[in-house]
């Protein structure tokens, strides 16, 4: 396996990518998740910034860190979302998945988010990048509503930067209803 000498990462608005680049970071997207990676999983992508990453000129990875208000207990904070987090097959195995999210982290820290937050079933691997498992129960708000999610309970992780307040991880956590998944 390659290991490229000449591994940048980008970090630009949608305002600022070129729509060539967009398309193939749309293209990285689904070819990592196949059909596990819908149309609205690509839409939470969008309004916030997108980290992109290249090796010897070629796009290779993707994510993005977009705003969300996220409840914990009685507390509202400014989120920095994690979305579209992908390593293209052929490139993964070498580390690029963690530069890529090490580069997120430094995002959410400075961006003026009050936390991080992202979904996954790969749990293992963002621990290791100082993420943490949520122990609260999770909850959509639909309308006036609070509503239930228990399949997203244990893929809740949360990145506690320098502007967080104290926080009890047992805390319920709520988001705000979108299209497709709302975690």
């Amino acid at each position: 396996m390659r290991v490229g000498d000449d591994i940048t990462t980008t970090v630009v608005t949608d305002d600022e990518i070129d729509p060539g680049l967009l398309v193939a970071a749309r293209g990285v997207c689904a070819t990592t998740f196949g059909d596990r990676f819908s149309g609205d999983d690509w839409d939470h992508t969008f309004g916030g910034v997108r980290l992109l990453l290249f090796d010897e000129g070629l796009l290779v990875g993707h994510a993005a860190v977009v705003p969300r208000r996220i409840g914990f207990g009685e507390l509202t904070l400014r989120a920095g979302y994690v979305e579209g987090v992908a390593v293209l097959p052929e490139s993964q195995g070498r580390g690029l998945g963690s530069r890529l999210m090490r580069a997120a982290n430094t995002v959410i820290g400075r961006d003026g988010a009050e936390v991080g937050v992202l979904s996954t079933s790969r749990r293992s691997f963002y621990e290791r990048l100082g993420w943490e498992p949520w122990q609260g129960p999770s909850f959509v708000r639909r309308a006036d509503a609070l509503v239930r999610t228990p399949d997203e309970d244990d893929g809740l992780m949360v990145l506690r930067v320098s502007a967080a307040p104290a926080l009890t991880s047992t805390w319920p956590i709520t988001c705000d209803a979108r299209p497709g998944d709302d975690w």
